[in-house]
């Protein structure tokens, strides 16, 4: 049997799992972290003083939609998979006041921190844009929409123990605003990296203490495979690169927090033994998608040419060939097809013909596919989150 006919049973049992009657009946699911979750809320956040967003221009959105939402990639995102999966609608942003929020919402934001603006104020690190939409905010924003869900202690703990809570990822913009600011790589390690993690249990715990019972915290990517990373900071010496391209010691940022993240899983899950909380993995399924033999990143159960109003030719069953996979989709030119003068939704950027042959969408986010491949990991390997109560 192939390997896409071995993920297309393997979804259709997640997918017969999540929407039979054994299967959790969530009443909504909220989503919090950055950009790659974020599913159109930084447009709406910026829109009165950035009039043009790259996020908001043609390209994006090709894929799937066919016309840009916000999302920074071509297409889906893993929450919109994991909602699919679990008999879902999209969940809607935040920011667009007029969605309906009966099913949940999406407080993700492009560029968000898991550490406050005051946080890198304070510690004189002016390389962090000056947008407020940290994870306490976002948690705030959620606070705020609660009320329309329940108006009691106890009606809120029955509430939110029947909902499902998609935790991030947080910390992968901290540490690049860190990097820009100077900050080697080790002083982010050890300085920055165990603040960035007790920020992020103190906010799961608080909800946790508030009912939720049903979380889910993704940890980082690997940033050294990230090709703006590999732009920025590239080097001479042959030695500081991997057997898949990618920069080994950049690398060690999110096995660090990765590393500690677990901990923390293993932490609250003792604390509330009642709960499933569950980590979210990021960085083994890109390392995966780099490292596979035959590269065919379409191998996964989706029908791209009729689900994907914007599908190209070539993206149908059995998957295109992924010859250069640091290489990004779409791009401006230079070795890994990104170039910081013309990034992706710029006049003159131009998007490879079949995102479906490239794990890297814009340099920095993930394609749809990537996504997918992701999304399926988190399925086979969270159970007990996505398909029991």
């Amino acid at each position: 049997m192939g390997l896409l006919s071995i993920y297309f049973l393997l979804f259709i049992s997640f997918f017969i799992h999540a929407n039979s009657t054994t299967s959790p009946q969530y009443n909504a699911i909220f989503s919090f972290g950055d950009s790659y979750a974020d599913t159109g809320n930084f447009v709406k956040l910026v829109k009165d003083f950035l009039p043009s967003v790259v996020f908001d221009n043609p390209q994006y959105g090709m894929t799937y939609f066919g016309r840009p939402t916000g999302r920074s990639s071509d297409g889906r995102l893993v929450v919109d998979f994991i909602a699919e999966a679990l008999g879902f609608p999209h969940i809607p942003p935040y920011l667009s006041k007029d969605e309906d929020f009966t099913k949940g919402a999406n407080f993700a934001v492009i560029g968000a921190t898991a550490l406050d603006l005051d946080f890198f104020h304070n510690n004189n690190i002016t390389s962090i844009p000056p947008i407020n939409s940290s994870m306490n905010v976002q948690v705030g924003w959620f606070q705020e929409l609660k009320s329309s869900y329940c108006n009691t202690t106890e009606s809120c703990r029955e509430y939110l123990s029947k909902s499902l809570f998609l935790f991030g990822e947080f910390g992968g913009n901290d540490y690049n605003f860190l990097l820009l600011a100077g900050k080697t790589i080790d002083q982010i390690k050890y300085s920055y990296v165990p603040t960035v993690i007790d920020t992020i249990k103190l906010a799961a715990e608080s909800l946790l203490k508030q009912g939720v019972m049903h979380m889910v915290l993704p940890g980082n990517i690997p940033t050294g495979c990230v090709p703006i990373v590999l732009t920025m900071y590239g080097s001479t010496n042959k030695k500081d690169y991997d057997h898949l391209g990618c920069l080994k010691e950049y690398n060690t940022i999110g096995i660090t927090h990765n590393t500690l993240l677990r901990e923390v899983v293993r932490q609250l899950q003792d604390k509330f033994p009642e709960a499933r909380i569950s980590y979210g993995d990021y960085y083994k399924p890109v390392i995966q998608l780099l490292q596979k033999n035959e590269r065919r990143l379409n191998e996964y159960p989706l029908n791209m040419e009729t689900e994907c109003p914007g599908a190209g030719a070539g993206a149908g069953a059995g998957g295109a060939t992924i010859e250069a996979p640091l290489r990004v989709c779409c791009g401006g030119g230079g070795p890994y097809n990104f170039n910081l003068s013309l990034v992706c939704g710029q006049p003159g950027s131009i998007a490879c013909d079949n995102p479906f042959t490239s794990i890297n969408w814009d340099g920095i986010h993930l394609t749809e596919a990537a996504y997918n491949y992701i999304a399926i990991h988190w399925l086979k390997g969270h159970s007990t989150i996505f398909t029991s109560i």
